[in-house]
């Protein structure tokens, strides 16, 4: 696609080595949130004023990939040409270095501060739960159903769950199957799409954020392939279904993630030991840091909205 096809008021649009900087950093702002649950990738490019662009790349690899598996290889190679590669790849690499250089910082502080690290992660998360309930069209019966249906639910299923706490001085990390790997970054990417829910929170919800940060951080091969792979195949299979169901029953699925949302907390409750048991006790001990947390991050999450707001509204559909 020739550079005069573009629209030259879209940032990142511009060419030249100070532009690749620019998007690195975009990049990097991006993988920063994507990484911290609660805090979304696609709220950051929305602010940014790149995610309509980034999704639509996102939409024309999908469509690419279909028709590659289809066996229409003349169109799948014209619609292939249409990517801007250098753009997006350039903002996968700033994605990549923030997840590779905050990974192990992360991963240390929820292995010996994993009260304080939940009482950050749910503020997190209880933010975005209010940025959600603002997206609802309507709040009627079918809507507090599905919300209250779904977040009893995650949140009985979530106390089902064994702890995730790595045994002290076992030096293994990754502890589950490739398969797992797979389907995580299938579901994970999901979220990273869309504004105002993040894709860290996935991880979290179903006991893999640990165990991704821990690949990342041993450089596990078999691992990462995995989770990339099924994040290729999540953007091709699901931001179709996606762009569906919000167009079909946006607001059921608003209170579906609302739902997702509020049952997790049954994670990321701080006491008696984080993110590291679904064991639910009264506050004790360390109290005043983790509560002091959660509202710092509640309000970082309310404030980055605000500042999203000014920028553009989640736009009806992914396509």
């Amino acid at each position: 696609m020739p550079d005069s096809d573009k629209t030259p008021s879209t940032p990142g649009s511009a060419t030249g080595p100070l532009a690749h900087v620019a998007q690195l950093a975009r990049g990097f702002a991006m993988g920063t949130a994507d990484i911290v649950p609660g805090v979304s990738g696609g709220t950051v490019a929305l602010v940014l004023g790149i995610y309509d662009r980034l999704i639509g790349n996102i939409r024309l690899g999908a469509r690419a990939l279909k028709r590659l598996l289809t066996g229409d290889f003349d169109g799948a190679k014209q619609t292939i040409g249409e990517i801007e590669w250098v753009w997006l790849l350039t903002l996968l690499a700033g994605i990549l270095i923030a997840v590779a250089a905050l990974s192990s910082v992360l991963e240390k502080l929820l292995d010996e501060q994993p009260i304080v690290m939940a009482g950050l992660f749910l503020g997190l998360v209880v933010g975005t739960i209010w940025i959600a309930w603002n997206l609802l069209e309507r709040v009627d019966a079918v809507t507090v159903a599905i919300i209250v249906g779904v977040g009893v639910a995650l949140f009985a299923l979530l106390g089902l769950r064994s702890d995730t706490e790595v045994a002290e001085g076992t030096a293994e990390v990754v502890t589950q199957p490739i398969w797992i790997f797979f389907l995580s970054g299938a579901l994970a990417i999901c979220a990273m799409i869309l504004p105002g829910i993040s894709g860290s929170f996935i991880l979290v919800m179903i006991g893999m954020y640990t165990e991704v940060l821990g690949a990342v951080n041993d450089r596990d091969i078999p691992a990462l392939g995995a989770t990339a792979l099924g994040c290729i195949v999540g953007l091709a299979i699901f931001s179709t279904l996606l762009n569906w169901l919000l167009e079909h029953y946006r607001n059921h699925v608003i209170a579906a993630m609302i739902g997702l949302m509020v049952g997790s907390t049954r994670v990321l409750w701080p006491w008696p030991n984080g993110t590291h048991t679904t064991t639910l006790s009264a506050p004790a001990d360390d109290v005043v840091l983790p509560i002091a947390l959660f509202f710092v991050g509640a309000i970082v999450v309310i404030a980055v909205e605000r500042l999203s707001s000014n920028v553009g509204e989640m736009p009806d559909s992914l396509s």
